[in-house]
This record gives C-alpha cells, sequence and structure tokens, in this order.
C-alpha cells in the first residue's frame, strides 16, 4: 500500500514532481514501473508538458553519445584526449535506450514518434584542429563503444557524407571529418509528452498544468507540504519526496526549500539562437548531425552544429546554436530570475565565478549584440555556399549553468548535478547538457540517493533487471555485453531496420 492510500487523502502523494520536462517524466515512468500502486503528481507552471527545455526547439536534439561532440574530449598536456566522459556519457545514452527500448517492448511507447536514426559526425578545418581531431579518432577507435568510427580527409568521401559543408570550400583547406552511422535524432519535447500519457492511462499519474508551486515548506518528519496556485486555484498537497526538475527553475524552488544543501548552489544563465533553413531543397540535401569545434572561451552548448532535425514530426536543417547572456532563469521566465536567486550565502561565489571567467562574460556579452551578419558568417564556415535568405532566427532554449561554492571559492560548473537533502525528502537537479540524453541515468541516481530501501529490496531489483537487462553490467569494458544491449536495443526501437 502506497504512503498516500495510507493518508486516505486526494491531496497526500507518494511523490510531487515539479516541472513537467523530460526529466519528471522519466522519473515518473520510472517510479510507476517499479511500483504501480505510487500515486505520483506532476506540477508544471505551463500549459502542457516539455514546452521549456525539452522543447524539440529549445535543445539540440540530439541524442548525445558522445559520437561527434568535440567538448567531450578535451586536449590534454601530454598530447592525447580525456576520454572519460566520453565513455560515461556514450554508456549513459544506451541506458536511456535500454529503458524506451524496454517500455516499447511493453507498448508504453511508439519509437516512431520521437526518435530518428542519423548519422553523427564530426568536422573540422586547419592543421591544429585535424591533429587534434585525429588523435580523438585514434584513442577512441580502438574502443569498443566507438569501433565503428570512420575517418576521412578525403574530399569526395567527404562530400558524399555531408555535400553542403564541403561545396564552396577552399581546394586547399586542410580538414577531417569523423562518422557514426549509429546516431540519433531525438524529439525530446514529443518523448516527454508520451511517458507522461503513457503513465497517465493507469491512472497512477496525475498532471496539473498551468499551475506554480507558490511555497515547499517541511510538514513534519519526512514530509513536505506544497502551496500550489493555477488556472483551478489555490490548492495544498502533501508528500514525503519532491523532486524538483524545472530546468532553470530548480534552483529558485531549491533555495525556497530552505533545506541547507541549496546554500552551496548559485546559477549562471545562458540563452540560445539557432538559424533555421527555410529552403526545404537544401534540407534535402543534408542528412546528418555535423558538430564542429567551439571557440576559444565559448559555453558547451555554444558548439557549433549543422543538424538534421524532426521537431513534431517535420524534417528541417538547423545551424547554431548562437550563445547569449539573459537573467532569465527559463525562456518563458522573468528578467528578475538572476536577482531573486542572489542571497547572502552565494553573492561571494558568484563574484568569484565573474572575476575568474571575465573571457566568457564578454564571449556571452559578444554574442548577444553580434549581427545578423556576424551570425552569417558562423554560419558560412560550416557551409561555404549558404545565402542569407534561406535563413531565419529562431530563439532557443534557456539553460543555467550551476555556480557552486567550494573550499577554493565559487566554481562555475558545465554540466548537471543532483542536488538531495540528507534525509533522502527532496532532490533537484541543477545545470544543463548533456542532460536530456542521460535522464534516465540520471533519474537512477535520484532514486539511489532518495529511495534507498526500496532500490535494494529484491521486487525493486528483480523489476530493475527487466527495464535494464545490463543492468550493474559495465558496457564500457564488456563488448560481448555492449553488443548484446546494442542489438536489443536497436531492434525494439527501429534503428536497425532503417
Amino acid at each position: 500500500m502506497s504512503i498516500s492510500q495510507e493518508a486516505g487523502s486526494e491531496n497526500h502523494y507518494d511523490a510531487v514532481l515539479v516541472g513537467a520536462g523530460i526529466m519528471s517524466s522519466t522519473l515518473a515512468a520510472l517510479l510507476h514501473e517499479l511500483d504501480p500502486e505510487l500515486r505520483l503528481l506532476v506540477v508544471e507552471r505551463l500549459q502542457s508538458p516539455g514546452l521549456e527545455s525539452s522543447s524539440g526547439l529549445n535543445n539540440a536534439g540530439t541524442g548525445h553519445a558522445a559520437n561527434c561532440e568535440l567538448n567531450y574530449t578535451p586536449m590534454q598536456l601530454d598530447g592525447k584526449v580525456a576520454t572519460d566522459k566520453a565513455f560515461s556519457i556514450n554508456e549513459s545514452f544506451e541506458r536511456s535506450l535500454e529503458f524506451w527500448a524496454s517500455l516499447s517492448e511493453r507498448g508504453k511507447l511508439i519509437p516512431s514518434r520521437f526518435l530518428n536514426p542519423l548519422p553523427h559526425f564530426s568536422f573540422v578545418f586547419g592543421d591544429e584542429d585535424v591533429s587534434f581531431l585525429y588523435q580523438r579518432y585514434k584513442q577512441l577507435s580502438r574502443t569498443p563503444p566507438f569501433e565503428e568510427m570512420k575517418w576521412s580527409t578525403d574530399r569526395n568521401e567527404v562530400s558524399e557524407w555531408m555535400p553542403l559543408v564541403i561545396e564552396g570550400r577552399e581546394v586547399n583547406q586542410p580538414f577531417a571529418a569523423t562518422r557514426i552511422d549509429r546516431g540519433t535524432d531525438i524529439d525530446f519535447g514529443v518523448l516527454t509528452s508520451e511517458l507522461l500519457q503513457s503513465s497517465m492511462k493507469d491512472g497512477a499519474v496525475e498532471m496539473c498544468l498551468s499551475t506554480e508551486v507558490k511555497s515547499l515548506v517541511r510538514a513534519g518528519k519526512n514530509l513536505w507540504e506544497l502551496g500550489l496556485s493555477g488556472a483551478l486555484g489555490n490548492r495544498s498537497v502533501k508528500t514525503p519526496f519532491v523532486f524538483l526538475g524545472a530546468g532553470g527553475g530548480a534552483l529558485t524552488l531549491l533555495q525556497k526549500s530552505g533545506v541547507p544543501e541549496s546554500d552551496f548552489y548559485a546559477g549562471f544563465p545562458v540563452s540560445g539562437q539557432w538559424l533555421i533553413c527555410s529552403n526545404q531543397e537544401l534540407a534535402k540535401r543534408h542528412f546528418g548531425k555535423v558538430y564542429g569545434k567551439a571557440k576559444v572561451g565559448a559555453v558547451p552548448m555554444a558548439v557549433p552544429h549543422l543538424d538534421t532535425r524532426w521537431i513534431s514530426g517535420e524534417r528541417s536543417l538547423l545551424f547554431g546554436p548562437y550563445a547569449g547572456f539573459s537573467t532569465k532563469f527559463l525562456k518563458q521566465g522573468s528578467n528578475f530570475d538572476l536577482f531573486r536567486s542572489v542571497s547572502k550565502k552565494n553573492l561571494l561565489p558568484m563574484l568569484q565565478v565573474g572575476a575568474k571567467n571575465v573571457g566568457l562574460v564578454q564571449y556571452l556579452i559578444a554574442q548577444s549584440i553580434q549581427s545578423e551578419e556576424d551570425r552569417f558568417s558562423a554560419l558560412q564556415e560550416f557551409f561555404p555556399n549558404a545565402k542569407l535568405k534561406d535563413w531565419n532566427l529562431s530563439i532557443a532554449g534557456q539553460r543555467v549553468q550551476i555556480i557552486k561554492s567550494t573550499r577554493r571559492g565559487g566554481k562555475l560548473q558545465m554540466g548537471t548535478e543532483v542536488v538531495s537533502s540528507r534525509d533522502g525528502s527532496l532532490a533537484a537537479l541543477l545545470g544543463a547538457s548533456p542532460g536530456a540524453s542521460t535522464s534516465v541515468m540520471i533519474m537512477l541516481e535520484v532514486l539511489k540517493r532518495c529511495w534507498e530501501k526500496k532500490m535494494s529490496s529484491d521486487e525493486w531489483k528483480e523489476r530493475l533487471e527487466e527495464l535494464f537487462p545490463s543492468f550493474n553490467k559495465d558496457l564500457h569494458s564488456d563488448s560481448q555485453q555492449l553488443q548484446i544491449t546494442r542489438g536489443r536495443n536497436d531492434a525494439l526501437l527501429g534503428l536497425s531496420a532503417k
């Protein structure tokens, strides 16, 4: 029997998940599969799920597997690239595929609605970057997760891979490319909705849309009370567990909770923009995700890429993203978000980060004020024959990078981090990329921290092994298990049939 049933009240839930994005929808789906009796509430401030960071136009849409993202493998002083992050992200994405495959096998997801197979490419030009890419290829292609990576400096071959990138390029310009065919494009907005709708069909998950969390306070030992305000009026709900998966808004809610762990964090907002191709003939000539190398001083989300994308079922071509600075924590947020997040405890770390990252601040300001011609010039580095009339500017999503207080002062962290209260009754997800692609592993981490007894029970272990046949197995070092897992995922998700 669930806690909500024991409480005997419609305003008691076993868990309240704030934010109806890919993180909360993934957590709701996991909890529902592990214990169908749990009563869950998802609270969303907008009118539909998946409209903020998970929306198709608000993120890269890349199934981040470290196939082509060069910022995951930085060059080291010894002349080799760091690979630990690439292996970690690759394995995490495989777990996401494994979970979606299991849900598809159970008839709870239709992969073709949100997932499309698509080659992943890296492309660089200039002697220094070509040397870097070759070192990356040499190291990664020797390992099981990346053994199918292809390398080329042949103009004809690369032109077949990515014609728009090569046409019009100077004949004497040194360039190189890598290719992995087993890549994906994912509409995380659609996936979010599919996960929630599937969980709601059984009546175990309730969703409150157009509803904001006005208060979040302790209501007793291991019990929280949330004050909600929405189109249907005000409401108070109680729960032993709260998850804050509200994108950039999670930091403000974490601070509102008053848990000591919130004192160590502040936020650094970064905005983004895309150029979208309006010429469908051009869009049809490009098939793949082509990632380049970020400019010196750029944030991770500003790695340039020319992408085939499916948004709401329609194929399109995008370039970007262009970074910028905004004081909003959410795309549909307030210009006062950053200022409201400042407190006596996080002001000093914020100032320290600002002093240490003057170049980054200058870069973001320059990106924010660049002209149409400046943006187009960046596109032409990738697509030399591009014409300005074929492209339209679109606002991308808002991200909040983490500022963390450490013994050495404030530190700007580029990634995602789970913050949980000591008693495990509250968890929040802070940070940005590669979040959505690794959402399943991140939510499993939340369950390990906050649902420890359940996760160690025989019942949940058995169900986890059903959802993840490779559970507790190392996909990085065990090449046979990796092949088995990928074969199952490909078959159930339709990756091998296209």
